[in-house]
């Protein structure tokens, strides 16, 4: 009897003590990104909420360039106001790369500013996030958005001056929010000084490809696109460009 109460405690312990290691078990070392020299460097801002299409489809478009040889390549990678997954719209878990709240972030030569589910609503009300997008305007070569990101900038302050457009059944909405803004309609995408706004969706692979063209020439653009099985032809796309 008295074995069989000794075998009872130390099973009972063995469990208890599996429990606690599970419990406290230490985290995953955290891996950075790996940040080429002379590229540059891509941002994608995210948050809860943030819409796939508007995400991937320039994150694909603007990783294709490390494929590339003989041109300045983008390193890409994303930024959150935490560490901890983020959740998309459509149900995708993604991890941060850099918290633009406690970390040191590399300089972001380009900001894009996918959509999400809030942009015209609360997410609007996150004066941290708004400055952050002010701060990296500051010294970024591009500011890019997709879809409803638009309002982010446009809250911001940083399309005041430029012309700009956004998704088209919200153009109604963009235009009373910000009545002063000068907005273009019936346009995948408007490129005005270093602000490039597009009207998101699958159009967001074109607007990610013009940059690609701006940057790069047709060439590499094309090569680009066919790697993606997309069929790109600048003069065919609807836009307006004032530089």
């Amino acid at each position: 009897m008295r074995y069989l109460l000794i075998v009872g405690l130390l099973m009972f312990f063995s469990i208890a003590c599996q429990k606690h290691k599970r419990h406290t078990a230490t985290p995953p070392e955290r891996k950075l990104p790996v940040l080429e020299d002379n590229r540059y460097n891509v941002a994608f801002l995210i948050m809860n909420g943030v819409y796939n299409t508007e995400l991937t489809a320039p994150f694909d478009v603007f990783q294709h360039t490390q494929y590339r040889k003989g041109i300045k390549a983008m390193n890409t990678f994303t930024v959150a106001n935490t560490l901890e997954a983020i959740t998309t719209f459509e149900g995708l878990r993604i991890l941060p790369d850099f918290d633009y709240i406690r970390d040191s972030l590399p300089q972001i030569d380009i900001l894009v500013v996918p959509s999400a589910v809030h942009h015209l609503d609360t997410d609007l009300q996150d004066s941290v996030m708004l400055n952050f997008v002010k701060k990296v305007d500051k010294k970024a070569l591009f500011m890019t958005s997709h879809c409803d990101g638009a309002f982010v900038l446009a809250k911001a302050g940083l399309l005041d001056k430029v012309v700009s457009t956004t998704f088209p059944s919200d153009i109604t909405a963009y235009k009373q929010r910000f009545p002063d803004l000068v907005v273009k309609d019936s346009v995948i995408f408007v490129h005005d000084g270093k602000y490039i706004t597009s009207a998101g969706g699958a159009k967001s692979f074109e607007a990610a490809l013009y940059l690609c063209e701006l940057l790069y020439g047709e060439k590499i653009a094309q090569s680009i696109a066919k790697g993606l099985v997309i069929d790109w032809n600048l003069e065919t796309v609807p836009r307006y460009i004032r530089q």
